[in-house]
């Protein structure tokens, strides 16, 4: 198998997204040694859950399908430039690779526009638009320390 026939896979997970009107166009799969290791596609209006993409679906299925929160060695396939929320879910995943097909211009073209949501990434906490207060409280504090003092905390 090569990236042209696991990209493609992503592909047809989107138009069946598109076709089944279950949210936006777009498809992912995971891939480990050459075989497809989850797959999922944009749910977010058939779920009602806006964090449903198919990156993050692709990511869920994976790690259940390979029993780990690891996906180091992983490449993800997908239909279309991940928006910063799946960028993030594949960063915390420690996928090795990511391909995609349309990037974030083409899908800002056809009215799914991440612009704003990079450009929140970069800005300060004053000057984002939603709004974001700092509540330090010693008991969080503590929790943390807690945490950080386990000698069998599993890091991720």
């Amino acid at each position: 198998m090569n990236d042209a026939t696991f990209l493609r896979e992503a592909i047809d997970l989107a138009r069946e997204a598109l076709d089944d009107d279950v949210g936006g166009p777009f498809g992912a799969v995971v891939v480990r040694d050459e075989r497809v290791v989850g797959r999922g596609r944009n749910r977010v209006l058939a779920d009602r859950d806006p964090t449903a993409h198919a990156e993050v679906l692709a990511v869920r299925d994976a790690c259940r399908h390979l029993d780990t929160h690891d996906l180091s060695g992983c490449t993800v396939y997908a239909s279309s430039e991940p928006c910063p929320m799946c960028l993030g879910a594949l960063f915390w995943a420690r996928v090795e690779r990511i391909v995609y097909a349309v990037d974030r211009q083409g899908a800002a073209q056809a009215g799914f526009d991440d612009a704003r949501f990079y450009e929140q990434m970069c800005t300060t906490e004053n000057e984002r638009s939603v709004r974001m207060e700092h509540h330090a409280d010693p008991e969080a504090r503590r929790v943390m320390d807690a945490w950080s003092r386990r000698a069998d905390r599993r890091s991720y």
